[in-house]
């Protein structure tokens, strides 16, 4: 247990120095995550000329919501893990005793504490702007928003890695996330609130992952009505499959890497 301490308190603070060397990007990093408050402006415009599910300030609140859970979700470890495939920089990862991935987790631990006085920033500057948005979540409903965010990073970052162990087979891995990303735009939450989808297409989107990666949190957050237990259970779903996949191409992508001479 104190070997595990250690080596989790080592990783964690070398990425950290990592990170900010870059903290500059980190700013343009977190500035390009901004796209939920350019859709904040045209839903906020439209919700009073329409009858809408939502009003004006919980159009404000629901983008910013969304804003700090994307920031808690971005995922880049397909893009590392396919460089790690193609130019060998696995094989001496492999020689370490641990999984490569703890390389990929605490780099995207370490980021979100690098980047967080921006995004605090960002948070300051909005309620500056829209004072009337301004609201205080309960303790216990603000423990339950991280405990979220913690769960949807999780899934977010197993489908991607699992996309990204298709390395061992193509050397565009990668080229699947971006096709992935079209659905995860439009259905999370990102660009609309799913409130003002129709019913029915609500019901379907519901059972894809989705919408538990942004909506599904933010939605807590501001105090719109969610379906908790169905929630963690179709999380749960789907980090199960993805898991077993991620497993199955783990092995059979290590035999293959093996047998290419590494």
């Amino acid at each position: 247990m104190k070997n595990l301490t250690r080596l989790t308190r080592t990783l964690l603070s070398s990425y950290y120095a990592y990170m900010l060397e870059y903290r500059a990007e980190l700013f343009l990093w977190a500035l390009s995550g901004s796209l939920p408050f350019i859709l904040m402006g045209i839903w906020m415009k439209a919700s009073q000329s329409e009858a809408l599910p939502l009003t004006r300030i919980q159009f404000a609140q629901y983008f910013l919501a969304a804003f700090i859970v994307r920031q808690a979700n971005v995922v880049w470890v397909i893009w590392e893990f396919e460089k790690d495939v193609v130019q060998g920089r696995l094989s001496p990862k492999l020689l370490q005793p641990m999984d490569p991935v703890w390389h990929h987790v605490a780099a995207h631990i370490s980021e979100r504490f690098a980047r967080l006085p921006f995004i605090l920033g960002i948070i300051l500057l909005f309620f500056g702007l829209y004072p009337e948005a301004f609201w205080l979540p309960s303790l216990g409903t603000f423990l339950l928003f991280i405990g979220l965010l913690v769960l949807a990073f999780g899934l977010r970052f197993l489908m991607q890695y699992t996309f990204g162990l298709l390395a061992f087979w193509t050397e565009r891995a990668a080229a699947i996330e971006d096709i992935w990303f079209l659905p995860y735009l439009f259905l999370s939450g990102i660009v609309a609130p799913l409130e003002v989808f129709p019913p029915g297409i609500r019901h379907v989107i519901s059972w894809t992952p989705f919408p538990y990666l942004i909506h599904f949190p933010a939605s807590l957050l501001i105090g719109l009505p969610i379906d908790l237990g169905r929630g963690l259970l179709v999380m749960g779903i789907w980090g199960v499959i993805f898991l077993g996949l991620n497993r199955l191409l783990w092995r059979q992508g290590l035999k293959r890497y093996s047998g290419m001479g590494a």
